[in-house]
């Protein structure tokens, strides 16, 4: 808003002290420049300064830069700024009769027209504080003297006070940040005066309709939006929430100006409603503006009332002549109006504020260093209609506000409500008293309007800027997988913990499903009965060989290494239950040694036949002792040598480092794989290279042992066995490595299972066929043949 005198209220929160003095550097005084001369003053012992826009406008000229420019001559009478400058009046002439503040003490004043120009305001300020006026000085009279004026009071809008606190003050510049503080966004800026271009105003209009948000916020002083304002309505700036600053929000003027209603629930902030007892009836007579400034009170009645006086009226002049004593009581016209008494209020508390701190540095006995200014911010008063003036600690006094509402009435015209207050000094929780419901917003509605560059970004998103655009233009991109956001507006997603993962809506982290083969899953129930299934052959082939325990093919083919085989070939079934449900550390380790000793045994069973069926054609040759080396004893100390080397690998193994339950979370990104980490690879890689080795030997020794003359040669068997075992395991190796998760335990169950059932079935099936179906050919001579040797 852009208050009667200084920045945020109260005239005397710029009240400008002068104590300066001016040192020549010549002997005698010179005046340089054009001077200004007060246009209504008054002597006294102590001179207060004004500063207000007697004229809002000035009369055009070019100017050649060959001669000096003339001085600037005012036009367009300004009678707001008249009852201005009389509200101050009234208060010096109050304080001058007063027993109680400054007695024996004159007041005196100088006001200066400004004429609404910045550039004015500035060099009224400079003549102000060293006393730039017409008077005679004498030749070699030194310039040094006392400070012009004791306080200034003005300007009455906020661009030429900003100057005059430049030039004379203190930089007590307020900033509008407060906005961004209450997380308001600007999407544009722009300052405006009403001297500036055309072109200026085409592009405040173009940033308008190029803009998203439709609240405005006119910080702007009356004069200065009403050269705007017929533009907006012929560019039909329609439909846009006006927010007023106090200079222009319960002004009349304005409000008939807008033809088009474009302001039209229009919000903002004035002065509350005050009353000065006496200071009506002051602004109405003439003598005061009469006795002060004949050329003042000439214009002034001139304008009153459409008249001229009869020395300044010309022959040809058709207006009536002035008499002086025309009667103010018909007279429409602003001068009258005293719709602005709460801004003469301020006036009138601004000077006897500064009548109170000249009155507290006069009673000091002359003990205070302080300035005026100073003791203006320790100042605590009454005025006579019960007004406190109080500042503090940054000089601000306590803001107390109406909240002022244009809206529509039926004739077209434009009603100022009062729709709540605005007052800091009272409780935060009351300092706002918002009347919602008596409030009419643009358009004439009723709901509260949605300015609005961008929706506000839920929980699961996050906001980034548009390029080019304010902070408050954002698009809203989901959070990635993983991530989440669970705050409204957030300008980062943050990662879950590794043992979570992010919802759909990724505004949450919910625990990883742990994933793991288990029995109750279709692939695991599957291997599971497949397991169960070759248990069960395998007792199955047990009991066929042990009830036909006597028959040759059973006998021929070393029973007590058939049994063991068979026994460990359940034991491999078996074992490749330990791979199926959730890891342990005793699960981890027990899997993989059980794995490792059982298909050793296995192999080694198997190696051993290999071998008895290798020595005992051997035996058959004249003086062999073949079989004296390889009988059943040593059968045993080769299986048990065999299987008690793995048994070894796997104890060091698990001393050094064992196998342990591990979570892998980078398998599988939202669920947590369970499965068993190796501890050491080399352990790992060395139980199945020694599995592996024999199977190789296993292999070659049934190799060279197939072709051996035996109608039922077993070595055949164990070879297409080895075949397909070794094809198993080294298809294995690539398919485990690549496998993700839990199917890297399903392809290592697999594997076990089809070596088993590859052992089982080429091995035993073909015997078990000929035990049962083919009985005829268990024959000991159909076992050997003509050329065989005796059986073991």
């Amino acid at each position: 808003w852009e208050p009667l005198w200084p920045e945020q209220g109260w005239a005397f929160l710029q009240l400008l002290l002068v104590a300066s003095v001016c040192h020549a550097e010549e002997p005698v005084c010179r005046q340089r420049g054009d001077p200004e001369n007060p246009l209504l003053s008054k002597n006294g012992d102590i001179i207060l300064g004004g500063m207000f826009s007697f004229h809002t406008s000035w009369k055009d000229r070019k100017d050649s830069y060959m001669n000096q420019p003339l001085p600037l001559q005012c036009t367009s009478l300004n009678f707001r700024d008249l009852q201005f400058a009389h509200a101050m009046v009234f208060a010096i002439e109050e304080i001058n009769n007063s027993t109680d503040l400054l007695p024996g003490i004159s007041l005196g004043y100088k006001m200066y027209d400004t004429c609404g120009s910045v550039a004015r305001s500035v060099g009224v300020t400079l003549a102000l504080a060293n006393g730039n006026e017409i008077v005679s000085v004498p030749s070699k009279t030194s310039c040094t003297k006392p400070a012009y004026v004791q306080a200034i009071i003005g300007e009455t809008s906020s661009s030429p006070t900003i100057a005059v606190a430049t030039v004379i003050g203190p930089f007590f510049v307020p900033v509008v940040e407060t906005a961004q503080q209450l997380g308001i966004c600007l999407e544009y800026s722009v300052s405006f005066f009403r001297t500036d271009p055309y072109s200026k105003i085409q592009r405040i209009i173009e940033i308008i309709k190029a803009s998203t948000s439709k609240v405005i916020v006119a910080f702007l002083s009356r004069a200065d939006l009403n050269v705007l304002l017929p533009e907006f309505s012929y560019h039909n700036l329609s439909g846009y929430q006006w927010i007023g600053s106090e200079s222009w929000i319960f002004d009349s003027q304005t409000a008939e100006m807008d033809i088009h209603h474009i302001l039209n629930g229009s919000i903002g902030l004035s002065i509350p409603k005050a009353h000065i007892t006496g200071l009506r009836e002051f602004i109405l007579d003439e003598k005061p503006l009469k006795s002060s400034n004949n050329e003042l009170f000439t214009e002034v009645w001139e304008t009153l009332f459409s008249c001229k006086f009869k020395e300044l009226k010309s022959s040809a002049d058709i207006q009536r002549e002035c008499t002086g004593h025309e009667d103010m009581t018909g007279v429409q016209n602003s001068f009258i109006d005293m719709s602005l008494m709460p801004i003469f209020n301020n006036v009138y508390k601004g000077v006897y504020a500064v009548a109170h701190a000249l009155h507290n540095i006069l009673s000091c006995n002359k003990t205070c260093n302080k300035t005026v200014l100073q003791h203006i911010q320790k100042i605590h008063f009454t005025t006579k209609e019960g007004d406190e003036v109080y500042f503090n600690e940054n000089g601000d006094p306590a803001a107390k506000y109406d909240i002022i509402n244009w809206q529509p009435r039926e004739n077209r015209t434009v009603e100022f409500v009062t729709v709540g207050l605005y007052d800091t000094s009272l409780t935060t929780e009351k300092q706002l008293n918002l009347q919602n419901k008596s409030l009419i917003w643009a358009r004439n509605s009723k709901q509260v309007p949605v300015s609005v560059c961008s929706e506000k970004c839920r929980p699961g998103t996050r906001k980034v800027l548009q390029k080019g655009r304010p902070v408050c233009c954002y698009d809203c991109i989901a959070c990635a997988e993983g991530e989440i956001s669970n705050i409204t507006d957030s300008i980062t997603c943050v990662r879950c913990l590794p043992e979570f993962w992010s919802n759909e809506r990724r505004d949450a982290c919910i625990k990883k499903e742990a994933v793991f083969l288990s029995y109750e899953e279709i692939m695991g129930a599957l291997l599971t009965a497949a397991s169960l299934f070759g248990v069960c052959m395998a007792i199955g082939v047990i009991l066929i060989f042990f009830k036909y325990r006597k028959t040759p093919i059973v006998r021929a083919n070393n029973s007590e290494l058939s049994f063991l085989l068979l026994f460990s070939l359940i034991l491999c079934f078996l074992c490749s239950l330990t791979f199926i449900d959730q890891p342990s550390d005793w699960s981890c380790m027990f899997r993989h040694v059980a794995f490792g000793i059982t298909f050793v045994l296995c192999i080694s069973c198997l190696l051993g036949k290999t071998m008895v069926v290798l020595m005992a054609f051997r035996a058959t040759r004249p003086g062999s002792s073949v079989q004296k080396w390889f009988g059943q004893t040593q059968q045993r100390l080769c299986v048990t040598a065999f299987t008690l080397i793995q048994v070894i690998i796997c104890i060091i193994w698990l001393t050094t480092s064992p196998p342990f339950p591990f979570k892998n979370f980078k398998e599988i990104k939202d669920k947590i794989t369970l499965e068993c980490a190796l501890g050491s690879a080399v352990g790992f890689w060395a139980v199945l290279g020694y599995i592996g080795l024999l199977a190789i030997l296993c292999f070659i020794f049934a190799f060279l042992a197939r072709k051996l003359p035996d109608n039922f040669n077993e070595a055949k068997f164990i070879t297409f066995s080895m075949l397909i075992f070794c094809a198993v395991w080294i298809t294995f190796i690539p398919a485990y490595i690549s496998s993700p998760g839990k199917f890297s335990v399903a392809v290592e169950i697999f594997a076990i299972l089809a070596s088993s059932f590859g052992l089982l079935i080429c091995i035993f099936i073909p015997k078990c066929y000929i035990i049962l179906l083919k009985p005829e050919n268990n024959t000991k001579r159909n076992m050997m043949g003509k050329k065989a040797p005796n059986s073991l």
